[in-house]
């Protein structure tokens, strides 16, 4: 037996065995069956934990192999290498299993749902209906659809693009059957399914990555020192990001700290914080001694350790199959509509000083906002060091926009937004209107290429390659015409609203924060033709971005307008499920977005046009010095001065000065 088999045999029995003691621990092995009740029966009892933890492997195993192909290891110019290619090639299986592991869930989890034996759910309606309109039956048809997706096109996969936009799918496959879980009926639900979302984003290259880096090393596959030293830089803060998403995700379902000691599902979560710890110590130990013992060829003690390393995160991920089996501890929560919907009870009154003091804590927003933050001050101080000049103002500009976005995301703005239509039309314009100026002209994508240093290998590619490649992307080039780049900024917004997409973004919170992430970009995008600094496909005169900003701002106004002439209020249902006992009606506060939407247009299109003016003083004076630089290697060239009316002057001069020349 091969060292790689061995290794997938070991893993697979400690995973099985921490999903077994887990299972026994939480209760979910042996529950409660109550005589003439439904029961699904003990094959289904346990092969749905088994089936979830085979879909699992299969999806950290993809995530593994694309990323060690796509990134880990040296491309050639965009093209992948021989072993890449083997990884591609075995991603293609992975995903195939993985689509069968989530069909066989999807069977056995209508089992559970109706407390019937698996073989009478088998050929009837009820799985057809099940898949099909069941959130977690549709969650699970969507892995079976991407995983079989992954296993056909990493079939041709050759370079690093389609690599890493296989990883991409398959990071997004991960997400549907955990977001359906505990996580969608916590009390503050959308922590919670922020968290877990979060948390299985660097949950999955870090564990897939490190199986693959065992499996590599014990290939001797080439290029290894490289691939760890790489994964290394990467694990630290897939490390973080675990961590991080891991507390809330833990404080998002318990209600004291003595939870962790006193419940079934608290001592799942210690034993997750053990391994967890573990891994720490192991990644500290990499960094600090076997990563320079392989790079002096001693794979021997880097191996061995990793192959521990990756055996208690196939332990941490039974574990993480048994913890969505157990049931957290019951909450004392408020009978209230209102706090299912929203997470919290309908806030009080609106006023200035409730909006400065009720802040509301949005994961996915504070951790955009601190990676926001966060890379661009490393770019600009990695410049200082290096010596090189940085405008300030475009460092104040990208601060501007993050606080902005801080303020409407995490204050009591983002708290009454969905409770307020008015409010939500102000989170709406600053997103998508102010936000993404500010942003744009902080010139983040020229900091970073200036930033970041070229990859060692000629003709691999690093993240500086990477921003270069997705710059020239035929993707790109399309979304960033004018045209198409107006009509996302436009059509999006009354498609938006004046379609059911409104009432369906605020039943949901991932629908809510789509709807939140789609005004930033499209906002983004717009400002980033009309006054963007960073290099674009395409560039307009700035004649031609005048004239798209102000036939685009009318719109705007047409939008804010239709709002206060409408006589139903907007997403109705919701708004009249929150109780909401203060303040206008629905319809007049819908009548007031509006007039917030049409009068704020003036704002960004003042900034704007400053902006353009600016930039368009600055690029007459560098075009005027440029002309000037030509004319003067021109003159010294040629024995002129490059100024032809001086020259003639001169040439006059010279023959009044020439014997017989003066007249």
């Amino acid at each position: 037996m091969s060292k790689t088999l061995r290794l997938a045999v070991a893993g697979t029995c400690l995973a099985l065995g921490a999903l077994a003691v887990a299972m026994v621990v939480g209760g979910a092995a042996t529950p409660r069956v109550i005589p003439g009740l439904p029961d699904e029966g003990l094959l289904t009892r346990w092969a749905l934990p088994v089936s979830k933890l085979a879909m699992d492997t299969a999806g950290v195993l993809s995530v593994g192999l694309l990323l060690f192909a796509a990134a880990l290891l040296p491309s050639d110019k965009g093209l992948l290498g021989a072993s890449a290619l083997t990884y591609v090639r075995a991603a293609s299986w992975t995903g195939l299993l993985w689509a069968v592991a989530a069909a066989s869930t999807l069977v056995f989890s209508l089992s559970e749902t109706l407390g019937t034996p698996v073989g009478d759910v088998l050929g009837g309606d009820e799985l057809t209906s099940f898949a099909s309109q069941v959130p977690q039956g549709i969650a699970l048809t969507l892995v079976v659809l991407f995983g079989t997706a992954i296993a056909l096109f990493a079939r041709g996969a050759i370079t690093a693009g389609s690599a890493g936009g296989l990883l991409v799918l398959s990071l997004a496959t991960l997400m549907p059957p955990a977001l359906t879980g505990h996580s969608a009926s916590a009390p503050n639900h959308g922590l919670a399914t922020t968290s877990v979302a979060l948390h299985l984003l660097v949950l999955a290259p870090w564990v897939g990555g490190l199986l693959l880096l065992c499996v590599h090393a014990l290939r001797r596959g080439p290029h290894l020192d490289l691939a760890a030293q790489r994964f290394s830089r990467a694990a630290l803060w897939c490390f973080i990001g675990v961590g991080v998403s891991g507390l809330f995700s833990a404080l998002s379902r318990l209600t004291s700290v003595g939870d962790l000691f006193t419940s079934s599902y608290g001592l799942i979560i210690m034993a997750k914080i053990v391994a967890f710890a573990a891994l720490g110590v192991i990644g500290w130990w990499h960094r600090g001694r076997t990563l320079s013992a392989l790079a002096a060829g001693r794979p021997g003690a880097f191996t061995r350790l990793a192959g521990v390393e990756g055996l208690i995160m196939l332990v941490a991920v039974g574990l993480a199959v048994a913890l969505s089996r157990t049931a957290p501890p019951p909450l004392d929560l408020p009978v209230d509509r209102a706090f299912e919907l929203l997470g919290y009870l309908v806030p009080p009154p609106i006023s200035v000083t409730n909006l400065l003091t009720l802040w509301w804590f949005d994961l996915f927003f504070a951790v955009v906002a601190a990676l926001l933050a966060g890379l661009y001050g490393a770019g600009a101080v990695r410049l200082a060091r290096r010596g090189d000049h940085w405008p300030v103002g475009r460092t104040i500009s990208w601060a501007i926009g993050v606080l902005l976005l801080v303020l409407v995301t995490q204050s009591g703005v983002a708290r009454y937004a969905p409770v307020l239509f008015s409010v939500h039309m102000t989170e709406h314009m600053v997103l998508s209107m102010l936000v993404p100026i500010f942003l744009v002209l902080g010139a983040p994508v020229t900091l970073a290429l200036r930033a970041l240093k070229p990859a060692a290998r000629r003709g691999d590619r690093g993240p500086r390659e990477w921003i270069t490649t997705i710059l020239h992307s035929r993707f790109v080039k399309v979304v960033t015409h004018p045209a198409i780049a107006t009509a996302l900024f436009i059509v999006s917004t009354y498609a938006l609203y004046f379609t059911p997409l409104f009432a369906a973004a605020m039943e949901e919170h991932l629908g809510h924060i789509a709807m939140t992430v789609h005004f930033l970009l499209s906002g983004t995008l717009f400002f980033w033709v009309i006054i963007g600094i960073d290099p674009a496909p395409t560039k307009l005169p700035y004649v031609g971005r005048l004239l798209l900003l102000f036939v685009t701002m009318p719109f705007h106004a047409f939008f804010g307008i239709a709002l206060m002439n409408m006589g139903t209020p907007l997403a109705g249902e919701w708004y009249d499920q929150l109780g909401r006992t203060w303040g206008a009606s629905g319809v007049a506060d819908q009548s007031t977005g509006g007039a917030i939407a049409w009068a704020f247009g003036e704002i960004p299109t003042l900034i704007v046009l400053i902006a353009l003016a600016f930039q368009w003083y600055r690029d007459d004076q560098r075009t005027a010095r440029r002309a000037d630089r030509r004319a003067d290697a021109r003159a010294a060239k040629e024995g002129g001065t490059g100024d032809a009316e001086l020259d003639a002057y001169n040439a006059y001069l010279s023959r009044l000065n020439q014997p017989g020349g003066r007249e």
